[in-house]
């Protein structure tokens, strides 16, 4: 039996503390199974952790991450916090938790179950068979790079900014991620950026270019404009394999893929430090969608993200594929019979609640692995 790994729950704010529910009962039925056993502590973060502390990340919840193994995370945010000062809004917690913790590379799939195919907006044959990944580099560009700020001019009115760069260095990380993901999957990758109108753009080719040629010269790789890229992914997305992308592109375009899929309920991610010497790397874990404060505390939210993020986590943090793809079979046994949360059904389907789409997960485990 693996030994125990220290793991942080975050379930944050509107529905993370509801879908998080489920996860726990997933990693209960693992320990209970003698699988994978974790130290859990569970802590505060983004709106619940204002509402605390005065402060989205409170030092010592970020202490507690940086001595982590793996961190859980629900969502963050609502309507209750949006007059807050910039700095105090439930958003600063999470980035400053990826900052903090060096989370560089963002790891998002858009992955299509076949019993899903009819919830996508795109026609079945554009969208079925889809598994795509989206690596956004996490740490840099224009999210947090100076300068920044709002000023005032001399003749009154108001300038906003923002500065976009990267370093060779940050590209270089994020592409030998994307590269031996890559090597794991289809084996190719297409860099996107915008060397057209864009110095950071030409920076970012040239040194994935050179990285490829030297190191990666068996993968396939290709380059493409964002915008292209967005185009790309409506009209053709199974052309891609892996995408390798910056902060900015990187949230965007993987939001618009995981829209293929049909909803974001079911979209989970990964972002990933740098291994230190013994190997071991940070990594934050979370599902794509947000706190949803509109069906808050109904009973309604989608858990399928967080526990595909547990997936995740099982595979990339603590090397336990079997476990992982255990997981993932339940989910995907549960689809295809028609186990559905509201947001997922079709006709003639009955949506189930958040607590009966966990409590159908772990049966589903049971049935395989137990």
């Amino acid at each position: 039996m693996p030994s125990n790994k220290k793991l942080l729950v975050l379930p944050g704010d509107g529905i993370g503390k509801e879908v998080m529910n489920e996860v726990l009962r997933v990693i209960e039925w693992f320990d209970r199974k003698r699988l994978a056993t974790f130290e859990v502590t569970e802590d505060l973060v983004g709106g619940s952790a204002y509402e605390a502390h005065g402060t989205p990340l409170h030092d010592d919840t970020l202490r507690l991450a940086m001595g982590a193994d793996a961190v859980l995370l629900g969502a963050v945010g609502g309507p209750k916090w949006e007059t807050l000062p910039f700095a105090l809004r439930p958003e600063r917690g999470l980035l400053r938790l990826r900052k903090e913790m060096a989370l560089f590379a963002n790891l998002r799939p858009a992955l299509v179950f076949d019993a899903l195919v009819d919830a996508s907006t795109l026609k079945p044959e554009i969208i079925r068979g889809l598994d795509l990944m989206i690596i956004r580099e996490l740490t840099g560009g224009i999210y947090f790079n100076e300068p920044r700020g709002i000023e005032t001019r001399p003749d009154g009115t108001r300038r906003g900014y923002n500065t976009q760069s990267y370093t060779e260095g940050e590209i270089e990380r994020v592409g030998r991620v994307a590269f031996e993901l890559a090597r794991k999957r289809d084996n190719r990758v297409c860099s996107v950026e915008k060397a057209n109108v864009m110095e950071s753009g030409v920076l970012w080719r040239e040194i994935m270019t050179r990285l490829h040629q030297a190191e990666y010269a068996d993968v396939e790789l290709s380059h493409m404009y964002a915008d292209n890229c967005a185009m790309q992914l409506v009209r053709k997305p199974k052309q891609f394999d892996v995408i390798v992308t910056d902060n900015l592109f990187g949230d965007i375009l993987s939001d618009c893929a995981a829209m293929l899929t049909g909803s974001l309920g079911m979209l989970p991610s990964a972002s990933l430090g740098a291994p230190d010497n013994s190997g071991r790397r940070l990594a934050l874990y979370e599902p794509v969608h947000g706190s949803a404060p509109d069906i808050a505390g109904k009973n309604l939210a989608n858990p399928l993200a967080s526990t595909l993020s547990l997936a995740m986590m099982l595979r990339y943090s603590f090397d336990l594929s079997e476990q992982a793809s255990l997981l993932e079979q339940a989910v995907q046994n549960l689809l295809d019979r028609g186990v559905r949360t509201h947001d997922i059904t079709g006709p003639g389907m009955t949506g189930v609640s958040t607590t009966e789409m966990g409590k159908a997960i772990v049966a589903e485990l049971e049935r395989l692995g137990g």
